[in-house]
């Protein structure tokens, strides 16, 4: 008889060999008492990730797609193989610190009524990384267009939908656990199904938090557990196309979940972000000395995405990847 493992952890990688050999190690030095397994999806990755995986970590499920699925479906093909009572949403660009997966399984395992679990993140200089956040709504891409959130960052209204204000000190209920560290019960997927593959990439964990919290269960965010997360190694090799994937994802969750005339504000305040955007990168690009291109990569982000909510609506700009390149791959 097999045994039933407690955790089943996940991984989506796309071309970040060297991140990604990092988070396996730091899982299997940090890990001491939970019976677990791990299963990589690779996304068509050309670095040398799967042969890495292969030859390094043999005891590691490795699931190769010939192209991008997107992190959704991608994750989805290890939730269908994962034997464990829980199922761990991992970053490839993260460190595991702290034996954190065992304590944020024993956390889970004292709140039954808990579909998914969050945990502290900081970034490599051990700095707070501000993750878990508020649904998308109306109010809140108005915060967030206007960058209030950054110019009153303690304020409990401005800063809302980051949550801005909380320095993720104590336990909480929370709207979304960010994906990078997404612990979730077996029980509640049967329940609710997995994450919605109509996502491509970005806002599928708010959608699924959204999908648990309207079946009865709560998403919690536990300060007991730590991982460092480095963020955005695999879009930021499509950065203009992942920006204005960020922004589609949202109005698709406002489509799927909120009335049409929100809907439609929504589109309106994601028009207003990028128009708001455009003269402050423009003069940064002007200004960019030598081979800094960040700037001119934002400007054309930007233009590109008012381009699309002008021409063809906030339907297309939330078509996901059938508007833009599947190249990239999330780990952000």
């Amino acid at each position: 008889m097999v045994a039933i493992k407690n955790v089943s952890i996940i991984i989506v990688s796309w071309n970040t060999r060297s991140h990604l050999y990092n988070c396996l190690t730091s899982v299997y030095k940090q890990i001491s008492s939970v019976n677990f397994e791990v299963i990589v999806i690779d996304n068509g990755s050309g670095d040398g990730s799967q042969e890495m995986v292969e030859n390094q970590y043999p005891q590691v499920t490795l699931i190769k797609n010939a192209t991008n699925r997107g992190f959704a479906a991608a994750n989805n093909q290890g939730i269908a193989v994962a034997q464990g009572r829980y199922v761990l949403l991992l970053n490839s660009d993260t460190v595991v610190l702290h034996n954190s997966i065992d304590r944020v399984v024993s956390f889970a395992d004292t709140h039954p009524d808990a579909a998914v679990v969050g945990c502290r993140v900081l970034n490599p200089d051990g700095t707070l990384q501000p993750t878990c956040f508020m649904f998308p709504s109306v109010l809140n891409m108005l915060l967030s267009s206007t960058y209030l959130y950054k110019i009153f960052p303690g304020s409990r209204f401005f800063g809302r939908e980051r949550m801005s204000w909380w320095l993720r000190d104590d336990v909480r209920e929370v709207d979304v656990v960010t994906g990078c560290f997404m612990l979730v019960r077996r029980d509640a997927i049967e329940q609710v199904g997995r994450l919605d593959e109509q996502f491509f990439m970005y806002a599928e964990e708010a959608d699924w938090c959204y999908r648990f919290k309207q079946r009865g269960w709560k998403v919690l965010f536990t300060p007991d557990a730590e991982i460092i997360h480095y963020g955005g190694q695999s879009t930021k090799q499509t950065a203009v196309e992942m920006m204005l994937q960020v922004r589609g994802s949202i109005l698709q969750f406002m489509r799927k979940h909120r009335t049409v005339w929100e809907y439609k504000v929504a589109c309106f305040f994601i028009w207003l972000f990028l128009v708001l955007r455009i003269p402050v990168w423009f003069i940064r690009a002007v200004l960019a000395r030598g081979n800094n291109q960040r700037p001119r990569v934002y400007l054309s982000a930007y233009i590109a995405g008012t381009k699309i909510l002008m021409s063809r609506g906030g339907r297309e700009l939330s078509t996901g990847p059938k508007l833009y390149s599947q190249r990239g791959s999330r780990t952000a």
